[in-house]
């Protein structure tokens, strides 16, 4: 009596643990609710120009009697500088792309106004950013042994020592939260392997998320 109580209760873990793996694997490809709203082509165009004015704005000199200024940048202007770049790559270097060729590929002149990246970029297929409060969420595209899954960050970005530090609040694979104590570890070792491209320009002191929008605070 006993032998066939514990198959029965076997069977019946065994279902649980499929039923999970079930569901954990549907809600790591669903689609999760999208971080930003889409835009209209002719806004996208405006506001990558307001992002490039405003990046202008940093590097001209500032009279000593001024003090310390700012320079605010909202979500949507930070997207369709995004998009921009991504549409201003080569096409071996585009977000998407694959590549054979484990070497960065060689810098190439941007075009006027148009964001640089330096060394090779991630595969990633679609992004967004939207900021709320002090926080900043970040939403990416990318594939998971062959597979397209949605990847979103939440955190607070500060600046130390001359460099962008993030630290996450929220981690989504697909529809699924993460522990974050589960991914840090790994999110900052990878934040320090790129720590060259989190450098602060010359003229920046800090860097912070305020209001819903990035704020780059002048030196």
């Amino acid at each position: 009596m006993g032998g066939r109580c514990d198959l029965k209760l076997q069977r019946i873990i065994s279902y649980a643990t499929l039923a999970i793996s079930l569901v954990t694997l549907v809600l790591v490809l669903r689609r999760p609710a999208p971080v930003t709203t889409p835009v209209a082509p002719a806004a996208i165009t405006a506001n990558a120009e307001s992002f490039q004015q405003k990046l202008e704005r940093l590097k001209q000199p500032k009279p000593a009697s001024e003090g310390a200024g700012e320079v605010r940048i909202n979500s949507d202007e930070i997207n369709a500088a995004l998009a921009q770049a991504a549409s201003s790559l080569p096409a071996a270097a585009a977000p998407g792309a694959t590549s054979t060729n484990s070497k960065p590929p060689a810098t190439s002149a941007a075009p006027s106004g148009a964001m640089e990246f330096p060394g090779p970029v991630p595969d990633i297929k679609d992004y967004q950013v939207s900021m709320d409060g002090d926080v900043v969420r970040g939403q990416f595209l990318t594939q998971v042994a062959g597979k397209d899954v949605y990847l979103t960050l939440a955190g607070h970005l500060s600046a130390k020592d001359g460099y962008a530090t993030f630290d996450a609040t929220e981690v989504k694979i697909g529809d699924l939260s993460v522990p974050v104590s589960l991914v840090n570890e790994v999110l900052q070792k990878k934040l320090m392997e790129q720590r060259d491209q989190l450098k602060l320009p010359a003229n920046v002191k800090d860097i912070k998320i305020e209001n819903g929008e990035l704020v780059l605070v002048e030196k």
